[in-house]
């Protein structure tokens, strides 16, 4: 299930990308797959343990080739181990929501990408993501929980303000929102909850089968109810 839009963001055969908070890699395996050189970034290690199994799947599976560039990195995203102009791209999807000094996060990205390079950020879209914090503090009274409710033109004015000119945005995932919606009016934590055990259900086989009316019927939600806000951006300088 990828949020950000490859063609957009202009990934091809040789692009640099880091794919910070990549979490289980979805947004790094579709950048392999159209042969960018990818850095797959998080906080927790044991999510790129889980890239790293995945991608040797891929290799075995003769989706990707042996020789391919990519690689794995914990850290911070406050301090990011990489040289100034390191990346061509970069994508950020639903990080930012989790980290206290978001400016900060956005300042590195902009230190990390190449002048001309374009970023994707994804945060949760603000009215989807208000009901969620209504229905359930679980859902984000956490530790490592979403610590901000973005606006739109809050979140566009800190990337410019961090060295950017915007590219763009739209939202994604509207099938998504009511089954969070769901899911936190039953306790988020309730994975049995019988709502949320057949919506769950509902979203796997949607994801599977991509059925054509369920693919039409998202398109046409997703800039009133789509979960996820993606906005574009691209680095200042010459």
């Amino acid at each position: 299930m990828l949020t950000v839009d490859f063609d957009r963001l202009g990934v091809r055969d040789g692009t640099t990308l880091l794919d910070l908070g990549a979490g289980a890699g979805r947004h790094a395996f579709e950048a392999l797959r159209r042969g960018a050189m990818v850095t797959a970034f998080d906080l927790d290690p044991d999510e790129l343990k889980s890239v790293r199994t995945m991608v040797g799947v891929m290799v075995d599976a003769g989706e990707l080739q042996p020789d391919q560039q990519w690689g794995t990195v914990a850290g911070n995203a406050l301090a990011l181990p990489f040289d100034d102009a390191s990346f061509d791209k970069v994508i950020a999807s639903e990080v930012l929501e989790h980290v206290w000094d978001d400016e900060g996060a956005l300042h590195e990205l902009a230190r990390v990408t190449r002048p001309g390079g374009r970023i994707a950020v994804t945060v949760p879209t603000r009215w989807p993501e208000r009901i969620c914090w209504a229905l359930d503090r679980g859902y984000h009274d956490r530790p490592g929980g979403h610590v901000r409710i973005f606006k739109q033109d809050e979140l566009e004015r800190r990337i410019e303000k961090a060295g950017f000119i915007l590219r763009g945005s739209h939202h994604a995932h509207a099938l998504h929102a009511p089954y969070w919606w769901v899911r936190c009016a039953n306790g988020v934590d309730n994975d049995d909850a019988y709502l949320t055990r057949r919506y769950h259900a509902f979203l796997v086989w949607e994801l599977t089968n991509r059925p054509r009316w369920t693919r039409i019927l998202e398109r046409t939600l997703n800039p009133v109810l789509g979960k996820s806000l993606v906005v574009y951006a691209e680095r200042v300088g010459a």
